[in-house]
């Protein structure tokens, strides 16, 4: 265990609807970290083998509000029981052994644990993880919605926010020191150092997906990834309401997401019609370069190109979660995650996903190999 006299408290991007109690439930698969997040293997063990010793023995971590569903699924996977220790928001039981195979997002607790800023555990190279995307069991994260109303009434409005936003991700992506920057400026909630450890690593979920291949159009729902995702949930989300859960488990893909505003933003010369000059967006969680891309097109002034007057970007992790505000329309836009909007509205919400901004699941599992 390393000892240090300060500690940086990590939060992670969670699901904020209502989600009541939760039920779940190989052959072998060689270990190493994939070489779009940046690692290499340090363990001879399987996967297989890492888990199932991490979770025979009750040490397995998540923060199990919203993103466990992919842990449930890899456990199910080598047919281990579906449980896991609750884990804080900072990864200090992974420092002192007490989890063995801790949760991480790559963009943030991964970065804490491997860097020696503040705040950070610097152990480097020395760790290794398990991807959820090289196990299959990935599933979509940061996406942009509003209502279906809204859409329906709004068309020009919709197609070109989204234009302006996919204009500064793909800008965030090619320039993502620049990005971090941007992002300190309009008030990250993290230190520069590790704000521009974030930028990179939220580019490479922006610009890679599941499978690891390079994402040509930001932004693209692919209806696999979309699957894969809503598939998962099913087996592993139960609603506290018995009708908003029957309605959940009958959704599909049509239900939830319309790619025709994205279609139209990627068809459009950059010059709209729009039906209201003022409009917002909350996101999921505090500022940082988990999302860049809205913060770029502010700066660069991608927005007013498109002739808005005004785009306000207020912060998540408020009382009001992100499928509410704008459900209830104190925002017009949002950031959430394709479990969550799917939940939403098998509970009576009127949200439509309108664009994928993250192509694979940031999640890992992160050991010490030395404690396999």
């Amino acid at each position: 265990m390393k000892e240090r006299t300060r500690r940086l408290v990590t939060t992670t991007a969670i699901a904020s609807v209502a989600i009541g109690l939760l039920s779940g439930c190989g052959g072998k698969q060689e270990t190493g970290n994939s070489e779009s997040a940046g690692g290499t293997s340090t363990s001879e063990l399987s996967a297989a083998d890492i888990i199932k010793k991490a979770a025979e023995s009750g040490q397995v971590g998540n923060w199990g509000l919203g993103n466990e569903y992919e842990v449930l699924a890899l456990l199910s996977k080598y047919e281990l029981p579906t449980s896991y220790l609750s884990q804080d928001f900072t990864m200090d039981g992974f420092d002192d052994n007490s989890i063995l195979l801790a949760s991480a997002m790559t963009y943030n607790e991964l970065g804490l644990v491997k860097n020696s800023y503040d705040g950070g555990y610097g152990y480097g190279d020395s760790v290794a993880y398990i991807d959820m995307n090289d196990e299959g069991v990935a599933m979509l994260e940061d996406n942009i919605f509003c209502t279906k109303s809204f859409a329906k009434e709004n068309p020009e409005t919709v197609a070109a926010f989204l234009y302006a936003s996919l204009k500064g991700w793909e800008y965030a992506v090619e320039h993502p020191e620049e990005a971090a920057e941007i992002c300190y400026e309009y008030g990250s909630s993290v230190s520069p150092e590790h704000q521009a450890y974030m930028a990179e690593e939220v580019a490479k979920l922006v610009s890679t997906d599941m499978s690891g291949a390079t994402v040509t159009e930001i932004g693209f729902m692919d209806d696999s990834a979309m699957e894969q995702t809503l598939n998962i949930a099913k087996q592993y989300v139960t609603l506290d309401d018995a009708t908003a859960n029957k309605a959940f488990q009958s959704l599909t893909l049509d239900d939830i997401r319309d790619a025709s505003y994205y279609e139209a933003a990627k068809a459009s010369d950059g010059k709209f019609d729009i039906e209201k000059k003022s409009v917002s967006i909350q996101l999921k969680w505090l500022p940082d370069a988990q999302f860049m891309g809205y913060y770029v097109a502010l700066d660069k002034g991608y927005y007013k190109e498109v002739g808005f007057e005004k785009v306000d970007i207020v912060s998540g992790g408020g009382d009001i979660a992100e499928t509410t505000a704008v459900n209830n329309g104190t925002v017009d836009f949002g950031v959430t995650w394709e479990t969550n909007l799917a939940s939403a509205d098998a509970s009576g919400m009127d949200l439509v996903e309108i664009a994928q901004i993250f192509q694979r699941s940031g999640l890992v599992l992160v050991y010490k190999p030395e404690n396999f």
